[in-house]
């Protein structure tokens, strides 16, 4: 009987942490015309990315797929695929204050005179107990699409995001998902305008 009941709680606990909120996202593209929508793509990292290494390929991951979505194909071994998408990722945190002037304590002054002559004064401070703030991760994600045979790019966008530290929707998986899915989401999408997907 425990099992039963513990089972299906178990499952609710998992599935409510599937649905992160994750906070909008900008997205720019550009496009000259109608660019190709199929053909074989290879993923690859662009040049002078400044945050190479292992977590690249999640991001690479992340575009691949949703360029599947979008109609392309990965490139069968041992040949060459028609298409370049090089991706870059920059991850950069930015600390939070506590406001303007940097201090954690406020203080309050008040003073009267009561009908009898007798006059009061009191003093409030407010200290914030709840610790420093989480600072701000802004994560950015740029893809450019080349065709191979002759380098000229046919696509290219970029699009970014930001989250509190320590947050799910500042985890680089899930952040990548998201980025992908925006940026690529809607394949070619409109060249030259800025929008927020949500």
């Amino acid at each position: 009987m425990m099992k039963q009941m513990i089972l299906p709680s178990f499952l609710a606990l998992s599935l409510a942490g599937c649905a992160t909120a994750v906070p909008p996202v900008e997205v720019t593209r550009f496009h000259v015309g109608n660019p190709a929508r199929s053909g074989t793509v290879a993923v690859e990292e662009m040049p002078a990315n400044p945050d190479a290494g292992l977590e690249f390929r999640t991001y690479a991951a992340a575009v691949e797929q949703e360029l599947q979505r979008a109609g392309f194909s990965a490139v069968p071994a041992g040949t060459r695929s028609e298409y370049v998408a090089s991706v870059g990722f920059r991850r950069s945190f930015r600390p939070a204050g506590y406001g303007n002037d940097g201090r954690p304590v406020s203080v309050g002054v008040g003073g009267g005179v009561g009908s009898g002559g007798y006059s009061g004064l009191g003093v409030g401070i407010g200290i914030n107990l709840s610790g420093r703030p989480k600072d701000v991760v802004t994560t950015e994600l740029q893809v450019q699409i080349r065709r191979r045979s002759d380098s000229t790019t046919i696509w290219e966008g970029r699009a970014f995001t930001q989250a509190r530290e320590g947050t799910p929707a500042a985890q680089p998986g899930i952040a990548a998902q998201k980025l992908a899915n925006a940026l690529i989401g809607g394949y070619p999408g409109e060249s030259g305008r800025t929008i927020t997907v949500k």
